[in-house]
């Protein structure tokens, strides 16, 4: 029986399991455990090797593969040194007489772009990198570009007369590209006659380098400057929140010179055999199993959701942080998540476009080092039926430059001395979750929340908030009496009954899973994201309703209105949007509709909320986009959205024809069963053709919900049926035990314990 500690005087052979019972005979004090003139039990420990031997396998091309294993503590010299600042940057910029502190002000692309392009060539250089490319979000890449990014790698030399390599790469170049923009997804802004596009480097998100090549974030626009990517609008939106706030907060007396969006991203993804995914088409075309029956085991006993992670699943893992802390991306977290296979990793907060631009890096390093393990990283919301999707938590906050998160209570009130200043913020962002709903539900709006939404996973498609008693009845108070007395929350004390465990402090709410945006005491948790979005619509909706009820909040009171006045009208006339109840009941839509909270379960309706004249003169007023930005994101959400549903329904027939057919018959089962495969792929295939001859975009998009949403699944309960009872060794599909139990189907040990 070992005991609760090392004891003293234990000789360090027997503490590693290399001595004889000899060496722990003696007094009883030796060891706790000892009875009185008694022997001491041994202490047996086998030490972890420093370094653990390589894992081999067998790929699923056939090849043998030896993978190392990573320790952290091995690396920590190494970790952020592939990140372009601080320290980092600091010892390169010196050389070029700049302070580390240049790249904090994004004035260093006007006023020194030569020099910090010279320090940051001879950084990359030595971290082995002759390649630079610039990094940018094309639209409508979610679930469908590998990375969700666009970039082309340049040489950062030529050759000069003598046949010498020169290097040559300055401000010119890292600043400003040309590509064309009429090759992505752009609602009709750009043509292959009007193809110009430009990206432009954003100094607000480091630089890092990867293998041979320095990657730039960059901005990507029109030649006009419009807006042909995800982060342009972001960037303006955070500007408007800023200006907005920094206004409001004046008229508050407070005093501050920038307020900005800190994010933390909770990436949720499924890990799965690479064998078996290379008999799924569905998995490689479309990233989801259109098929498929419920294995015997799911999530019925909750046995997943934070077990021991899978040995294969954790060296994965474990390589993927290892990759992200060598580029300063500080991705703290890694659990086992509800479903079989399904996993979560999360970063520290951080500025919302460095933040989005590091979850990017994230889902695509995900990708490419699975491969790696002999498994494939699953990114899709909702891969497979009857078990939980995948979600990407958008917790949100807002800080300003004096050091304040604005939602927690306690900062606002010790830098500012002010009761009232955290009421009427919050109060501001009541209404604009009431007035403004729509554009959060069209910001979730997916092809993969289609299936997730309302399914007990993930919060319905009515937009509400959670504040919890405590808050509300504060805030509850505050617009009664028109007081602002200092928010403390509430603790209680939890006393377990144990002598040995000392009583704990719980906060002053429970967790809310249910609400799709609840706060959390210092931030607010936008729990509806989809798994494999791009957040920045996501951040540049919430930046831009707070930054407009900001701004109504301060007109009002710069014509003569009491700030307090203000903000208890706003918390009466929006107060229905508080929801502190259960989401997923069955009353609550009930009870929403009664209160005229808006209901939009269909993500193509959704996304028609973008183009509304009321939300275009929002984002028009607060100058984040153009009417016709506006129209052109909604025509490729509708693209993007008709084009994942064409490629589904064509790889179904195709799985109908090439492999559940000949199953059939190769089962000898009944001809009708071929009949019924045979009119589901006739009815798919003219569900294809009415939405190739729907009258615009949406009318394409609403006709592929239909297909998707009743046709293909009508096909499908076909399909599922018959995998019922086609012998296993004539099913030519991988099933959803191959698919979902790596437990038991890895086929191999953890390296550590061989």
């Amino acid at each position: 029986v070992a005991p609760p500690c090392r004891p003293r005087s234990l000789p360090v052979n027997v503490i590693m399991g290399c001595g004889t019972s000899k060496d722990v005979f003696g007094p009883a004090d030796v060891l706790s455990t000892a009875p009185p003139g008694g022997k001491a039990e041994i202490l047996m420990m086998t030490p972890p090797p420093s370094a653990p031997p390589p894992v081999t396998y067998t790929s699923a091309e056939g090849e043998t593969v030896s993978v190392p294993e990573v320790n952290f503590i091995d690396h920590l010299d190494s970790y952020g040194t592939y990140r372009f600042r601080g320290t980092e940057a600091g010892t390169y910029l010196a050389k070029q007489g700049l302070e580390p502190s240049v790249l904090d002000d994004p004035s260093w692309t006007t006023e020194c772009p030569d020099k910090v392009a010279k320090a940051l060539m001879e950084w990359a250089k030595d971290k082995g990198a002759t390649m630079v490319t610039h990094w940018f979000q094309p639209l409508g890449s979610a679930g469908i570009r590998r990375g969700q990014t666009g970039q082309v790698h340049n040489a950062m030399f030529n050759f000069g007369k003598d046949g010498r390599i020169e290097w040559t790469f300055d401000g010119g170049d890292l600043l400003k590209g040309e590509t064309d923009g009429s090759s992505y997804m752009n609602g009709g802004m750009r043509a292959t006659h009007t193809a110009g596009g430009y990206t432009v480097l954003d100094p607000s998100s480091p630089m890092w380098v990867r293998g041979d090549t320095l990657f730039v974030p960059t901005i990507f626009v029109s030649y006009y400057g419009k807006a042909l990517d995800e982060k342009t609008p972001l960037l303006r939106a955070m500007q408007a929140v800023s200006k907005a706030g920094v206004r409001l907060l004046k008229l508050l007396g407070h005093e501050c010179k920038s307020v900005f969006p800190n994010i933390g991203l909770e990436q949720e993804f499924f890990l799965i055999p690479k064998s078996a995914f290379k008999k799924r088409p569905d998995l490689q075309l479309a990233g989801r199993t259109v098929m498929g029956c419920d294995a015997p085991r799911g999530q019925e006993l909750c046995d997943h959701y934070m077990s021991p992670l899978n040995a294969a699943a954790l060296r994965c893992m474990k390589e993927m942080q290892h990759e992200c802390f060598k580029m300063g991306i500080p991705l703290k977290t890694r659990h086992r998540e509800v479903a079989p296979n399904q996993y979560e990793c999360a970063p520290f907060f951080g500025l919302a476009t460095a933040q989005i631009d590091e979850n990017l890096v994230v889902m695509e390093l995900m990708e490419e080092i699975a491969d790696k393990h002999n498994l494939v990283c699953l990114l899709a919301e909702k891969p497979f039926k009857g078990i939980n999707g995948s979600g990407k938590h958008n917790n949100f906050s807002l800080g300003t430059d004096t050091g304040v998160n604005l939602l927690n209570p306690a900062s606002i009130h010790k830098k500012s001395g002010k009761a009232e200043i955290f009421p009427i913020l919050m109060s501001a962002i009541v209404r604009a979750v009431d007035e403004y709903s729509d554009l959060m539900r069209m910001a979730i709006a997916s092809p993969g929340n289609d299936f997730r939404l309302g399914a007990c996973e993930a919060p319905p498609a009515i937009v509400s908030t959670y504040l919890g008693d405590d808050i509300t009845k504060y805030l509850q108070a505050f617009k009664e009496s028109k007081t602002a007395v200092e928010y403390v929350p509430a603790h209680a004390t939890c006393e377990l009954g144990v002598d040995a465990i000392a009583p704990f402090q719980t906060p002053a709410e429970d967790r809310n899973r249910t609400s799709p945006f609840p706060y959390g005491g210092h931030r607010f948790e936008f729990r509806a994201v989809g798994s494999s979005q791009n957040v920045s619509m996501v951040n540049t909706v919430l930046c831009t309703i707070f930054a407009d009820s900001f701004a109504q909040m301060s007109d009002a009171i710069e014509k003569g209105a009491k700030p307090i006045d203000v903000a208890a009208e706003a918390l009466d006339k929006h107060w229905k949007v508080i929801f502190n109840g259960n989401n997923y009941s069955d009353e609550w839509p009930v009870e929403a509709e009664k209160r005229g909270l808006l209901r939009l379960d269909s993500g193509v309706e959704a996304m028609s909320k973008l183009a509304e004249p009321k939300n275009i003169a929002l984002f028009e007023r607060m100058k984040v986009l153009s009417e016709k930005e506006a129209k052109a994101r909604t025509v490729v959400m509708y693209d993007h959205y008709t084009g994942s549903v064409e490629m589904e329904a064509l790889t179904m027939v195709d799985m109908i024809n090439q492999h559940i057919i000949p199953s059939v018959k190769n089962a000898e089962l009944p001809d009708s069963m071929v009949s019924d495969l045979e009119k589901s792929v006739s009815a798919i295939k003219a569900g294809l053709a009415e939405v190739h001859h729907a009258s615009d975009e949406k009318a394409k998009a609403l006709k592929a919900r239909v297909l998707r949403l009743e046709t293909m699944e009508e096909a499908r309960t076909v399909c599922d049926k018959i995998e019922e009872v086609v012998p296993a060794d004539l099913w030519s599909l991988s099933t959803y035990k191959e698919l979902l139990f790596l437990d038991s189907h890895q086929g191999a040990e953890a390296s550590m314990y061989d």
